[in-house]
């Protein structure tokens, strides 16, 4: 075979691989994402992430804005409230409400419930069994379960809970791949965390704070007869944060 009918040979093969490689590199997918995470590994590293966290972590503040929106209407908030949050790690959360508006009812059976639960959850003694680990939830990854969230690389993995409570979710938990930090949640709570609210709908979405993870939004979506159906945003803001002495 001659040289130049050798090259054009060669040219036509580059040629038609080129939009085979577009595709991939359009996509993002490096060549190891078919391959599966180990299960039980990254298991491990999100207990061990999640305990790092909750012995790192000695304090901190947060400003946290609540609105409550009904059937469907998320543009005129019926109840809002702002909090100026404090986590002890001794004694867990406490609030100081800066202002509120709107509905009473949604203000105290709602909105206040909310917080009963999470400062009765962020006690010691309570908070380890709301903890995200295998010690609470029943975790498989799912299929393909490398995926980008908000410009990271994540894993993500089908949690099941192993009791029920308002704080543990049946859903989806995405994860950091290279530190196993928490990215985002989303699911259906095990239990509603008010009578007059069926169990919510939830999202959440995590940034790193001081070298750990935090929450910045949240929300729960909920159905009952009484209300209709009722949304609960979350905004989180100005975390002020102390880390624990290492030892």
């Amino acid at each position: 075979m001659s040289r130049s009918r050798q090259s054009v040979i060669t040219r036509a093969i580059a040629a038609a691989s080129l939009p085979i490689c577009v595709g991939i590199a359009t996509l993002g997918i490096p060549a190891a994402s078919s391959q599966q995470p180990d299960e039980s590994s990254v298991i491990q590293h999100i207990d061990a992430a999640v305990k790092a966290r909750l012995d790192a972590i000695a304090q901190y503040t947060v400003t946290e804005h609540y609105a409550v929106y009904r059937n469907k209407d998320e543009a005129s908030p019926a109840a809002e409230m702002t909090v100026k949050t404090t986590y002890l790690k001794k004694t867990g959360k406490s609030y100081s409400t800066t202002s509120q508006s709107g509905s009473a009812i949604l203000l105290k059976e709602v909105l206040g419930t909310i917080l009963e639960n999470e400062q009765r959850m962020s006690q010691p003694g309570n908070r380890e069994s709301a903890w995200i680990t295998s010690a609470n939830y029943q975790m498989k990854i799912k299929p393909g379960g490398n995926q980008s969230i908000a410009g990271r690389d994540c894993i993500a993995l089908d949690i099941i809970p192993r009791h029920s409570t308002t704080f543990l979710f049946t859903g989806t938990l995405w994860v950091d791949s290279k530190d196993y930090s928490i990215v985002q949640l989303e699911g259906v709570a095990s239990k509603s965390a008010s009578f007059i609210t069926g169990p919510a709908q939830v999202s959440r979405q995590y940034a790193t704070v001081s070298g750990f993870p935090m929450a910045t939004h949240a929300k729960a979506v909920s159905t009952s007869f009484l209300l209709g159906q009722t949304i609960v945003k979350i905004d989180y803001q100005d975390y002020q944060t102390q880390l624990a002495p290492t030892k």
